[in-house]
């Protein structure tokens, strides 16, 4: 036997098994099983608590150097276990296998400790993590997130209000311009005409670009 999270053939990631335990709902932790070997090994998952968790694969033949993924799922519980504490425990056993054999093909006595062959052991805790405390480190980052993006409105209103001040101004320099193009219109003839209109046309654009930021910036 040899101790947690690793032994001579294979290697488990990671090293305990950590629910989220909430009443009446699932949970599951994946863990990763590797291949350290030249060679085919099966492996076999036991727990001392079957009807509380639902394994799969729980048996199964990992190639060399390959490795698999197996999924724990804690079943729906009704009550809170005494102060959050969990003394379930699992065993993965493993052992070396004949090339390309298949899971279908492992011999009944294959995780029989005394059938001859060498039989490795791993040893894993589980713990339960309380949902009331993922809900709070959620709080904390919300209001970090809250904040972070409070900053960012007001930097953006003061933009768009620079923007249309900005705008205000040129506007009421192409109004003074207008103005003194009208005194001089008597003399400018259809070329006057031409330039009047544009810059008719020209102010319009502008003010409804006012009008875009200031409904922008305003507070909704």
């Amino acid at each position: 036997m040899s101790g947690v999270g690793e032994n001579q053939l294979i290697s488990i990631v990671p090293d305990e098994l950590k629910f989220l335990f909430e009443l009446e709902k699932q949970s599951y932790c994946d863990l990763k099983v590797a291949n350290k070997t030249d060679n085919y090994v099966a492996f076999k998952v036991k727990t001392t608590s079957p009807k509380k968790y639902f394994v799969r694969p729980n048996t199964g033949v990992i190639q060399p150097w390959d490795s698999c993924i197996i999924r724990v799922t804690l079943q729906a519980q009704r009550e809170y276990p005494p102060d959050m504490q969990c003394k379930d425990k699992f065993l993965l056993q493993s052992t070396l296998v004949p090339p390309h054999t298949d899971v279908d093909d492992l011999p009944q006595d294959t995780f029989t400790k005394d059938s001859g062959k060498t039989l490795t052991e791993c040893k894993l805790k589980v713990s339960y993590i309380s949902s009331s405390t993922t809900t709070q480190r959620s709080s904390d980052s919300g209001a970090t997130n809250v904040d972070a993006n409070s900053s960012e409105t007001i930097s953006t209103v003061q933009r768009l209000k620079e923007e249309r001040d900005a705008a205000v101004k040129q506007t009421q320099q192409l109004q003074h311009e207008l103005e003194m193009v009208k005194k001089r219109r008597n003399n400018s003839g259809n070329g006057l005409s031409l330039k009047l209109a544009a810059l008719v046309g020209l102010i319009g654009l502008i003010i409804g670009f006012i009008l875009k930021l200031t409904l922008a910036s305003s507070p909704t």
